[in-house]
């Protein structure tokens, strides 16, 4: 049967820096969420009848579409509030965007220069891709797990496989879809096949979403997210200490009363040590008398140590920290010094330089009920969300998003917290300084949401859960496992057993 061919002209490259862009448009603020199916579809068909080199260039282009209209937002970062010029700025974003490709592409080559054959070359490739973005989420530069894509499928029936399978899992689903509606456009005479296989995935997809594997323990709470609003190019200032403490405090103390009260990342512009006495402890014993908790956010210093941690803490009842773990290369430390600490001296932009907490920390106590804690970029790894998370009823979030103004990015990070919802099956309380500050339900809805780059309190209620969801059980090793052995088994099968059967047909 005679097959399909795609382009591999010049213009199959143009095309992958399309399907590229086109990927991203799949993941907020855009929510076409079918399109990064539809990319990834025609990215894997267009590999099909070209050498591994030309596969890898073509890939290579498809993430810099991707990364390129999809981490735009590191611009703002470092042009408009790191007060680096418009050329080295443009110059760090490109980089940042060129190395990131650099994961699909190797994708692109694997999956042609291990198998010949295409048919063979679609069944590993969904396994190589999500291999490849956990390498990418977990281990180079301390993870980057942006525009992962499973992230879009949040609306769609591909999301009731969420809290079974994680987002590895999820996005495994995804781009066999992929695979399989390219084998669609290059073996025509398989139609029946592959129609029907992706047909049976999004129904069994579409009936889990109804499933509902936690369990309500209480009676709902009610809860004020606080959105200061303050400017990031202000935040820091000395003269403006006194009056952003007196901001926080005079909306806290218009919701006395209220079980769980929290304030955004870094809310408190000052170190622990030079606040405690006159602001923290006060506060702390008013929330107490008012039968409130508040959990606000600030710089901790260790003197004795000589170390900086980006924590929260909690006021009232319980008087707590949480040290975050998992920290934010270039931004809160510096890999590969003394060389990135030179060159970043050299373009003057200044960054943290805090201490990782211990990865088991005791949970914090709010309203009466322990939670997960995260610190703005931690809610983009899984594996964190679900660690001891049969002793929380619900997770926080505290992030201050000023740092990307009016981007793409905020409407990202929103999105990528709302999995950890439905990951978890627990209730998502995410309180930002300028934007997107929110409350996800355990379907990962987003149910109130505060207008952005406003000060304001969003109120509401969440009710506490237990139990756990079959992916907080089993985590992401089980999935990527069989990811692995799915690859070598269906190499060593072509290798081996598909070479002896046409060695003997041959003979014969």
């Amino acid at each position: 049967m005679k097959r399909l061919t795609f382009p591999t002209s010049k213009y199959g490259e143009l095309l992958a820096l399309l399907y590229g862009i086109l990927f991203t448009l799949a993941f907020a603020p855009f929510d076409y969420p079918y399109l990064s199916i539809i990319a990834l579809s025609c990215l894997f068909a267009s590999w099909q009848q070209v050498t591994p080199k030309r596969a890898m260039l073509r890939a290579y282009l498809f993430g810099l579409g991707s990364f390129g209209l999809g981490v735009s937002w590191v611009y703002v970062s470092i042009h408009d509030y790191g007060y680096v010029s418009v050329t080295i700025s443009a110059l760090l974003t490109m980089i940042f965007v060129a190395v990131w490709a650099l994961f699909p592409m190797l994708v692109g080559y694997l999956s042609t220069a291990v198998s010949p054959k295409s048919s063979v070359r679609l069944l590993i490739t969904p396994a190589l891709w999500m291999l490849i973005e956990y390498l990418r989420g977990h281990l180079f530069l301390n993870g980057f797990p942006w525009l992962l894509c499973a992230y879009p499928q949040l609306e769609t029936p591909l999301a009731g496989y969420v809290p079974v399978f994680g987002v590895y899992g999820t996005g495994f689903i995804v781009t066999s879809t992929a695979a399989m509606i390219a084998a669609l456009i290059i073996h025509k005479h398989r139609v029946w096949l592959f129609s029907g296989a992706i047909a049976i995935i999004w129904a069994i997809g579409f009936l889990l979403k109804s499933f509902t594997w936690t369990h309500s323990i209480g009676d709902p709470v009610n809860v004020a997210l606080i959105q200061g609003n303050i400017e990031q190019d202000q935040k820091w200032l000395p003269e403006n200490k006194i009056k952003t403490l007196g901001l926080y405090q005079s909306l806290t103390e218009q919701h006395w009363g209220t079980p769980i009260i929290i304030w955004p990342e870094t809310s408190v512009p000052a170190f622990y040590s030079e606040i405690n006495e006159a602001f923290l402890q006060p506060l702390s014993q008013s929330a107490a008398q008012q039968h409130s908790d508040v959990v606000a956010s600030l710089p901790l210093d260790d003197n004795t140590l000589n170390e900086y941690y980006n924590a929260v803490l909690t006021l009232g009842k319980e008087n707590r920290f949480y040290r975050k773990t998992h920290l934010l290369p270039f931004g809160e430390y510096l890999p590969w010094q003394p060389v990135s600490g030179f060159v970043l001296k050299l373009i003057g932009l200044k960054l943290g330089n805090f201490t990782p907490g211990q990865l088991n920390q005791p949970l914090l106590k709010a309203g009466g009920y322990a939670f997960t804690t995260s610190i703005c970029y931690e809610d983009a790894f899984g594996d964190l969300a679900i660690n001891n998370l049969q002793n929380a009823a619900y997770l926080v979030n505290v992030t201050n998003d000023a740092w990307f103004g009016h981007s793409i990015e905020p409407h990202q990070h929103m999105q990528i917290a709302r999995m950890r919802a439905l990951e978890t099956g627990r209730f998502l309380l995410r309180a930002t300084n300028t934007g997107i500050t929110g409350i996800v339900d355990p379907k990962g809805k987003l149910i109130k949401q505060a207008q952005p780059f406003t000060t304001t309190v969003l109120t509401g209620a969440i009710i506490p859960m237990n139990g756990l969801t079959p992916y907080a059980k089993i985590g992401d090793k089980p999935i990527l496992y069989s990811l692995l052995v799915l690859l070598f088994g269906v190499v060593i099968y072509e290798k081996y057993f598909l070479k002896q059967r046409k060695s003997q047909r041959t003979i014969y």
